[in-house]
């Protein structure tokens, strides 16, 4: 058993989520984590609402609220949205709980002291409009390298390379469009360049192990090309406080958004052990060289993740340049891998809230099972590529192959079952056909579960679905109901293998649709939960007894031993009903016509 994080991007309270987001980090991590509990790992899922930063402000004073008012009612809807999903969170919590905001201040204190936080003065941008900051990433401009007219403030897309918002050409804020004015301001910068070659030699040896995806290998590669120091306060008061004398009294600086919100990873997986009534149960998955952990992102996350996070940990480690000794957390360990999906667009276009480009994750759930989403995501999504949601493939996907392909064997499946047995029926002496349909459905737990630990997802799902219609096949070729009177012991093993072929699916599947995993399991007669889903739990802050807020949690050990990634014989007797449909059918041309109506009306 190997102790595995699974540490989720944390989604932004400064509205709901599109389909695009829970792309990215959402469905891709739950399907890893799913399947490694299932391979007998022991696994911790965590992430939260990110609700620091200039953009909350914004969005506040455009409603009218305040800005904690505007991050609980954000972080309530999204909460909402992935536990309908499904999303198999250890704990999905926030960062304005008291819990982040120590362990952040933790994690600041002890970089500082080692050396790699230094204060100094430079340039920032200035909103002329409100006088407030801007951050890098909301100024945007042309590249001064490659010429690119989109840069950010803090990086070029096209190019790869770090910048400052004051070397951009032509700068202008993302929020209003006005031109910022840049004044010397002083504040505290990572000093990169002292923890460039421990952060070099760290990324060779994820290249040696061969587990990272090569575009995101190759992005983090480069990004050591032109270090330089990162700063990591701004002149904003909303935010965490900067831990030192003279700083933590000031009310306009406060700590980075994007300091804080990686070292949730961290302070979720405290709180989790905190809750858990063993408050250092988090140092196995953080502190044991042996752990692995996974991180989910969006591509233009990349940076925070193999650059950024890495050296705030080799700093409070004392690992760079300038030594230093570890914090009261102890030596913590690296990211293993920084598993970044590439873009998802809607009918060619970027997703764009404010220009009404978009399909809210709750709208989708609204009208369609969460399962549909899932599967598309799974097998369509944007994996190593951009990919493009269109409601015509949604539509047409679910019904020729969720609803066609793998409901239909279902529905067959148990009807022939309840029809002319009532029950599970055992089996006669198997055939070669028998013997070779479970021998196919048996290799897919290796193949499948290769695929998804490999985060080759679009590759392990279209694998369940081959194996999928490798059963439909048998059971049309076997014609089980054509020989009820002429050979009944053979119509009943014929029934018995295609139990046993249906169960292995769903257990294949389970990663990829947790909610019909659970409804097959019951078509066939099976009791109790064979695919945990979160609970949604109201909590009160572990250190504010004034604040209360939803968390996403659950218990997915089912409580066993063994592995639950592997054949599960099926048992004769088992009553079996007429089954339910467990995929509704879409009406391909209506679905695309009301979607259509939809995005036009929000536009």
């Amino acid at each position: 058993m190997t102790h595995v994080l699974s540490a989720v991007a944390w989604p932004y309270a400064n509205g709901p989520r599109h389909i695009g987001h829970v792309a990215g980090f959402g469905v891709p991590s739950d399907v890893f984590s799913r399947y490694m509990r299932m391979a007998g790992h022991d696994v911790l899922m965590v992430s939260g609402t990110d609700e620091h930063g200039t953009p909350i402000l914004v969005q506040a004073e455009q409603e009218g609220v305040g800005p904690q008012e505007l991050a609980d009612r954000y972080n309530r809807v999204i909460a909402e949205d992935l536990h309908a999903l499904g999303l198999s969170y250890d704990l999905f919590t926030r960062t304005t709980t008291r819990n982040h905001h120590a362990v952040v201040q933790e994690l600041f204190r002890t970089v500082h002291r080692n050396g790699y936080m230094v204060a100094k003065k430079g340039m920032g941008a200035i909103s002329p409009s409100t006088g407030r900051t801007l951050p890098d990433r909301y100024v945007e401009g042309t590249c001064p390298i490659c010429g690119f007219d989109g840069a950010r403030g803090d990086q070029c897309d096209n190019c790869g390379n770090q910048l400052d918002a004051i070397e951009l050409k032509d700068p202008r804020s993302r929020i209003n469009g006005e031109t910022p004015v840049f004044v010397e301001t002083e504040h505290f910068y990572l000093d990169l360049p002292a923890l460039a070659d421990a952060l070099g030699s760290w990324l060779q040896g994820r290249a040696e192990t061969g587990s990272w995806r090569p575009n995101v290998l190759k992005f983090s590669q480069n990004l050591l090309e032109d270090l330089k120091p990162r700063a990591m306060t701004r002149d904003i008061d909303w935010g965490i406080p900067v831990p030192l004398p003279g700083w933590e009294d000031n009310p306009a600086k406060r700590l980075y958004v994007w300091f804080d919100a990686v070292v949730g990873y961290l302070s979720a997986s405290v709180e989790w052990a905190r809750r858990s009534g063993d408050e250092d149960a988090w140092r196995a998955w953080w502190t044991d060289p042996s752990a692995r952990s996974c991180y989910f992102m969006g591509k233009d996350n990349i940076t925070f993740h193999s650059q950024i996070w890495p050296a705030e940990l080799l700093a409070y480690d004392g690992r760079g340049a300038k030594g230093g000794e570890p914090g009261p957390y102890g030596d913590l360990q690296l990211p293993s891998e920084v598993v970044a999906s590439e873009f998802l667009t809607m009918e060619g276009k970027q997703f764009s809230s404010s220009r009404g480009v978009v399909i809210y994750v709750r709208d989708v759930l609204a009208r369609y099972q969460p399962d549909a989403l899932r599967y598309f995501i799974s097998a369509a999504g944007p994996e190593n590529n951009d990919a493009d949601f269109t409601w015509q493939e949604f539509a047409t996907r679910t019904n020729s192959e969720l609803v066609a392909g793998w409901g239909n064997l279902v529905n067959r499946t148990a009807s022939l079952i309840a029809r002319n047995v009532g029950s599970i029926p055992g089996r006669g002496e198997l055939t070669d056909a028998d013997r070779a349909l479970l021998q196919t459905t048996s290799a897919g737990f290796g193949t499948v579960g290769g695929l998804i630990e490999a985060h080759r997802q679009r590759a392990g799902i279209a694998e369940a679905m081959r194996v999928v219609g490798e059963v439909n096949k048998y059971l049309t070729e076997q014609e089980p109901w054509k020989i009820k009177e002429s050979d009944p012991e053979r119509m009943r093993s014929v029934l018995h293998v295609t139990a046993q072929a249906v169960s292995d699916c769903r257990t294949l599947l389970s990663p990829f649709l947790p909610h019909s995993a659970q409804a097959v399991h019951e078509a066939l007669g099976g009791t109790g939960t064979v695919s945990p889903l979160p609970q949604l739990r109201e909590v009160t802050d572990l250190d504010d007894a004034s604040r209360s807020y939803p968390v996403l949690t659950g218990d997915y050990r089912r409580g066993e031993t063994l592995p639950q990634w592997a054949p599960h014989p099926v048992v004769p007797g088992t009553p079996v009903a007429p089954p339910k449909p467990v995929f509704t059918k879409l009406d391909v041309a209506a679905v695309v016509e009301e979607e259509t109506a939809r995005l036009r009306e929000g536009l």
